[in-house]
């Protein structure tokens, strides 16, 4: 089904429906709230050793000290840790992931591409996910799964030496676990700017229709 074009009759059928279920927004919500903590601790844990020649502004940070900011992060990273492994679960149990997600092709993320950069792209059904909003949420599932990986990795580096390994040790672990931090600030941008530009998507996401 094309997502540039939406018949009226079509959206006047779905705008009934539930569009983000009530397990959805809930783990969204709580999951935001811990992405959250977890950047602004993060930002405070970097100034503490920098990877390059800048740091956070402290107004931005969380945790006013090393110390406070790794009690902050780590409290942060069990919340989005067992959110995300819950809402995994339920994704692929309720076949949502499939339905939401699959399938991606390449020409239909470049038509639906065109389509946005042209202002052409169609909001109408919120229901169905365009081909861009399926790439970059299947994207952001995967680099939050790698950001906790080399999280770990830095964090329990002997204990988990096999992890630490893989991603080619202790100093590559910390550029992975920026790149992917930046890659999900990126995200957050693109996120917030949408849902502003479509103010139903996040009524949506707060009461369901």
């Amino acid at each position: 089904m094309s997502s540039i074009t939406v018949s009226d009759d079509q959206a006047t059928r779905r705008a009934g429906k539930a569009i983000q279920p009530a397990w959805v927004r809930l783990l969204h919500w709580i999951n935001a709230a811990a992405v959250i903590m977890m950047i602004m601790s993060g930002w405070q844990i970097y100034n503490a050793s920098p990877l390059f020649d800048f740091t956070f502004s402290r107004s931005i940070t969380l945790g006013g000290w090393l110390g406070g900011a790794l009690q902050w992060h780590f409290a942060a990273m069990w919340l989005l840790m067992v959110n995300g492994l819950v809402y995994l679960a339920l994704g692929v149990a309720t076949g949502r992931f499939r339905d939401k997600l699959l399938p991606i092709t390449p020409s239909g993320v470049l038509t639906d591409t065109k389509a946005a950069l042209t202002g052409r792209l169609s909001h109408a059904d919120l229901t169905t996910y365009n081909y861009v909003q399926r790439l970059l949420y299947l994207g952001i599932i995967a680099v939050g799964i790698v950001i906790v990986l080399s999280g770990l990795s830095i964090w329990k580096p002997v204990q988990l030496q096999w992890l630490t390994a893989l991603f080619g040790g202790y100093d590559v672990a910390r550029y992975v676990h920026f790149a992917a931090m930046a890659a999900i600030c990126g995200f957050l941008v693109i996120h917030v700017a949408l849902s502003l530009l479509v103010p139903k998507a996040l009524r949506a996401m707060i009461i369901g229709r």
